[in-house]
């Protein structure tokens, strides 16, 4: 089993800079893609970004991508999301997520991994 923690959510301005963190442990060396997603009041929840085993390879959303960078630790089990330029539209509930069944890449579908945090509170006010 994997667990996740979330933390580094808080209340920001537009514009401001935020890093989440994601605290992976257990049984971290089976981990494979992990990613961030979030969700919002009222909304589904929707991937945000999203990142392979080594690290080589990554991917956004569109509403996010050149704002938002996400990398891993594997080494310390960590997993980090750089957030950038915030607009009151990241207002959410961002989770960790990470799954251990081989994948060269990453799911860009919540279905795709097994393991979650419990989540961290973003808000952004205009």
């Amino acid at each position: 089993q994997v667990q996740l923690v979330e933390s580094g959510g808080g209340l920001m301005q537009a514009g401001d800079s935020l890093r989440l963190s994601c605290a992976a442990s257990g049984r971290t060396l089976s981990i494979f893609a992990m990613a961030w997603f979030r969700q919002a009041p009222g909304k589904e929840r929707e991937f945000v970004a999203g990142i392979n085993r080594s690290g080589s390879s990554a991917d956004y959303a569109d509403s996010v991508n050149g704002r938002f960078t996400i990398s891993r630790d594997n080494a310390k089990s960590m997993m980090y999301l750089q957030m950038n330029s915030l607009v009151p539209e990241d207002t959410a509930v961002y989770y960790c997520a990470a799954t251990n069944a081989y994948n060269r890449n990453f799911y860009y579908t919540s279905s795709g991994y097994s393991y979650w945090g419990q989540g961290t509170q973003v808000t952004v006010s205009s």
